[in-house]
């Protein structure tokens, strides 16, 4: 099998709620810990460089923010070898938001790329998932750290 084109991760999700809670709940590490990582070293911002950790696995990350624009959408690099990730917020009726992300530029031959983008593909899924456990009804679901419990052979 040829790969034609690059693979790209991509998860989309409806919150009900408005999109400048569900933008705020992606910059600001206070939020996005309840569903995500478990630390964040800041906000993210245009040109800004944070640190997220994922302590119950024992990873972190570097975060660089190539764009931001409130409420609309957020660009970052992220990862070793850095991928780019695009999330895209869209303002719904009802005080909903349509949150989209993407993640592509992954390294290696086209099945590591593959193999990544699927990964990265089920990863922003739960997040997003777990954004709206929390966003709509202030449940923390584990989703992150259940997702590779200790003793479950890798695959």
């Amino acid at each position: 099998m040829e790969i034609r084109e690059n693979p790209t991760a991509e998860a989309g999700m409806l919150v009900r709620r408005p999109v400048a809670e569900v933008f705020e709940a992606i910059v600001d590490p206070a939020i996005t810990t309840k569903f995500w990582f478990t630390h964040g070293s800041g906000r993210l911002d245009s040109g800004k460089q944070v640190r997220w950790e994922w302590r119950m696995y024992d990873v972190s990350t570097t975060v660089d923010v190539s764009e931001i624009v409130k409420d609309k959408k957020l660009v970052m690099q992220w990862s070793e070898p850095p991928t780019t990730v695009v999330w895209t917020f869209t303002e719904m009726p009802g005080s909903a938001t349509f949150i989209e992300v993407r993640n592509f530029g992954f390294a290696g031959n086209g099945d590591e790329q593959v193999k990544e983008a699927i990964g990265s593909t089920g990863g922003f899924t739960l997040v997003l998932a777990g954004a709206k456990a929390w966003l709509e009804q202030g449940l923390t679901l584990g989703l992150i750290g259940d997702r590779h419990p200790k003793g479950v052979p890798a695959s």
